[in-house]
C-alpha cells in the first residue's frame, strides 16, 4: 500500500490499527457459517483508533441521523467553531470552544435536540469532570458506565466509541442491522428464550466472539450493509 501523506508512518499505523494481528483475531472470532463467510469475503478490513473527543461528539451527533445528515453535521461543526488548517479544511473544535459557545450558534449547526446535550459534555470534558485519558484505562464495563452518565448516550453510542477510541475490543454495539442479523441467523440460541433487548444482545455478542467481538461486530455490520441477508448454502 502506498500512501501519499504528510503524517508520519506511526500516526497511519496507529489509526488504521495497522498493528491489529488480525490473523489471530480472525481464529478468535471465526465460530460460525456467516462470521467465515464475512472474513473470507472481506478479509483486510479494520477498526479504526479515532481521537476520543472527536469520536465522542460524532457518534452523539449520530442518533437517529442518516450517515450524509451526520457528516453535514460535522462539517458544520468543523467550518463554525474549528481552526483552519489548510484551505478548505478545518479541525475538530475542541471541548473548551464548544464548552463556551452560544447555544444559538450551536443550533445553526443543525443538531436539533443534541445541541445541549454536545454543550454539556463539553463542559464535563473542559472542566475536567470528564477525563477521557481515564478511560483508556477503566475496565470495560466502567468505562461504559462513565460515558452512559452523560445525557444523550445510550448503550449503543457508548460501544462505539469504545470501540473505536478507547481499544476497547469488547465492545459489541447492537444496531438495527445487528439486531436484525442476530434475530436472522441466531434467534432460534437458547439465550433469546428470555432475552430479546439490545442490551442482552450485546452480552450475547461478547460471550459468543470473546473479546474481538468488537471486530466481529465490524464484519457482521459491513457484510449486511453491502449485501443484506446472505445465504450460507
Amino acid at each position: 500500500m502506498i500512501v501519499d501523506s504528510k503524517l508520519s508512518p506511526e500516526v497511519l499505523t496507529r489509526y488504521f490499527r495497522l498493528n491489529d494481528n488480525l490473523p489471530s483475531i480472525y481464529e478468535s472470532i471465526n465460530r460460525d457459517l456467516l462470521i467465515d463467510r464475512a472474513i473470507r469475503k472481506y478479509r483486510g478490513l479494520r477498526l479504526i483508533r479515532q481521537d476520543p473527543w472527536e469520536c465522542l461528539i460524532s457518534y452523539m451527533l449520530s442518533t437517529a441521523s442518516s450517515i450524509p445528515t451526520i457528516q453535514k453535521r460535522i462539517c458544520l461543526l468543523s467550518r463554525s467553531f474549528g481552526q483552519e488548517i489548510e484551505p478548505g479544511y478545518f479541525s475538530f473544535p475542541d471541548p473548551e470552544t464548544l464548552a463556551n459557545v452560544d447555544p444559538s450558534e450551536l443550533d445553526k449547526c443543525k443538531l436539533g435536540f443534541r445541541t445541549q446535550n454536545i454543550i454539556a459534555a463539553a463542559e464535563e470534558v473542559a472542566s475536567g469532570e470528564l477525563d477521557l485519558d481515564v478511560l483508556f484505562r477503566l475496565e470495560y464495563r466502567y468505562a461504559r458506565e462513565r460515558l452512559m452518565r452523560l445525557r444523550g448516550i445510550g448503550e449503543k453510542v457508548a460501544d462505539c466509541v469504545l470501540l473505536f477510541a478507547f481499544d476497547k475490543m469488547e465492545a459489541f454495539p447492537v444496531d438495527t442491522h445487528i439486531r436484525q442479523i442476530i434475530q436472522h441467523y441466531h434467534i432460534d440460541d437458547s439465550y433469546f428464550e428470555t432475552c430479546k433487548n439490545m442490551s442482552c444482545m450485546g452480552d450475547w455478542g461478547r460471550d459468543y466472539f470473546g473479546h474481538y467481538c468488537g471486530y466481529a461486530q465490524e464484519y457482521l455490520y459491513y457484510q449486511k450493509r453491502m449485501e443484506g441477508f446472505v445465504s450460507l448454502y
